[in-house]
C-alpha cells in the first residue's frame, strides 16, 4: 500500500514538473500567429553584359512608357515590352540602361537577355543587319520575282517563298543570297527557313549553308581495293 502511494506521488510530481506547475519550472507558450520564419535572400551576381549602357545615336528616337520601349530610326521602328524582373531607364546622357528590379535567379537571366535585345533594336533601326547564305550544288540557284524568292534545289518543282515585310533579299550570281533588314530576329528566322529546305549534307557539302558556316565533312565509302 505504501509503495503504491509512493509510486503515484512520484508520477504526480513528474507530471507536474513537465507541465511547469512545480519545482520552479515554467513553460512559455507562444501564439502561432507570432511565429516568424527567416527568409534567406538570394544574391545574384550582376550580368557583365546587362550592366553595360546602350549608346543611342542621334538619328534614333526613344519613347519609354513604363515597361514598354519604342525605338524609331531611319530604317524602321521596333518596340519591346519588358518583364517585371527588369527595368529600362534613360540616363541624362541619352544612353539606355537595363537594371534588375528584384534579386532573383530569373531576374539575373533576364538582365543580360533584354539588354542584348535592346541593343539589337537600337543598332537595327540605325545601321541594320544582314545574313548571307550560299547555295552549293550542281543546278542549285536562286532568283527573285518581285517579293518572291524562287529556289531551285534539286526538287521536281522550284521552291517559292514570300519575302516578309521589313526584309530585303538580294541575290548575287544566282548562288549567294543576302537577307537584310532592321529586325535581327526576323532576319535570322527567314534565313533559317531558307536553309531548312536543303540543309548541307556532310559528304559533298551540297545544300544551302550560311556564308560563314563550316560543314564538318564525313568520309564516304572507300572503293574496293584490288
Amino acid at each position: 500500500m505504501a509503495s503504491s502511494l509512493t509510486s503515484s506521488f512520484q508520477t504526480s510530481n513528474l507530471r507536474s514538473a513537465f507541465l511547469g506547475k512545480r519545482n520552479g519550472f515554467s513553460v512559455c507558450s507562444v501564439p502561432v500567429s507570432h511565429v516568424k520564419f527567416l527568409k534567406k535572400t538570394i544574391e545574384c551576381k550582376e550580368s557583365r553584359i546587362g550592366k553595360q549602357p546602350i549608346e543611342v545615336p542621334s538619328n534614333v528616337t526613344i519613347t519609354l512608357e513604363g515597361q514598354a520601349l519604342a525605338v524609331k530610326g531611319p530604317l524602321g521602328q521596333l518596340s519591346l515590352t519588358y518583364p517585371r524582373e527588369v527595368l529600362v531607364q534613360k540616363e541624362d546622357s541619352g544612353a539606355l540602361r537595363v537594371r534588375k528590379a528584384v534579386e532573383t535567379r530569373r531576374a539575373n537571366q533576364m538582365h543580360g537577355l533584354f539588354r542584348t535585345l535592346t541593343d539589337n533594336m537600337v543598332v537595327g533601326v540605325s545601321k541594320g543587319f544582314d545574313k548571307r547564305l550560299q547555295l552549293v550544288g550542281v543546278g542549285y540557284r536562286a532568283t527573285l520575282e518581285g517579293k518572291i524568292l524562287v529556289l531551285s534545289l534539286g526538287f521536281s518543282h522550284p521552291v517559292r517563298m514570300d519575302i516578309p515585310d521589313g526584309i530585303q533579299v538580294k541575290v548575287e550570281e544566282n548562288t549567294r543570297i543576302v537577307v537584310s533588314g532592321y529586325d535581327k530576329s526576323a532576319i535570322g528566322q527567314f534565313a533559317a527557313s531558307i536553309r531548312k529546305w536543303r540543309p548541307p549534307e556532310p559528304y559533298k557539302g551540297k545544300g544551302v549553308k550560311y556564308a560563314d558556316e563550316i560543314i564538318r565533312r564525313k568520309e564516304g565509302k572507300a572503293g574496293k581495293k584490288k
